[in-house]
């Protein structure tokens, strides 16, 4: 008869600075409630950041990040252009994964359940369901299923094959 652990499937080990999750989510809490609480954005509680994102401060109250939402490393979320004048509210759906290095520029909306790829110019408003990618992004698929995070949702089958395989 199996047991409970043996029905789980296998997870990838922690290493380097994964072991330190906890002390990185009392951080993550407290930069959250800076941008919040100081600064004005609209974050929700369940929103992961890198902590090397970067929120627009010159209009913070602009910032919006929806319920379980992850912004990687070096994302930029502006809502300003100092250029052409424009002070415009920056909206990101649940559910979203926005890519490393990512811009995200004044005014655009990302819909729920959107992955924006690593490196891309958002330029214009985004879909719900959608990948977007390049510069300017561009949509590459359509109609995607995500769960929390934007993590696909045939994201656990991937990792515990390759936690068996010994790869991870």
């Amino acid at each position: 008869m199996p047991t409970p652990n043996s029905m789980m499937p296998a997870k990838a080990r922690r290493r380097g600075l994964n072991k330190l999750s906890g002390l990185r989510n009392m951080l993550m809490a407290s930069r959250r409630f800076w941008l919040t609480r100081v600064w004005g954005m609209d974050i929700h509680p369940t929103v992961q950041m890198s902590l090397s994102s970067k929120f627009d401060r010159t209009f913070p109250i602009g910032v919006h990040v929806d319920a379980h939402s992850f912004i990687a490393f070096e994302a930029r979320i502006l809502t300003h252009d100092r250029t052409r004048g424009m002070y415009l509210h920056t909206r990101i759906g649940k559910n979203c994964f926005i890519g490393g290095r990512s811009l995200i520029l004044p005014g655009v909306e990302i819909g729920d359940n959107c992955v924006v790829g690593a490196g891309s110019v958002v330029t214009k408003s985004v879909p719900p369901r959608c990948i977007v990618a390049g510069n300017p992004a561009r949509i590459i698929r359509e109609n995607i299923e995500v769960g929390p995070y934007g993590r696909f949702l045939t994201a656990d089958a991937t990792e515990s094959a390759l936690a068996e395989a010994g790869l991870t």
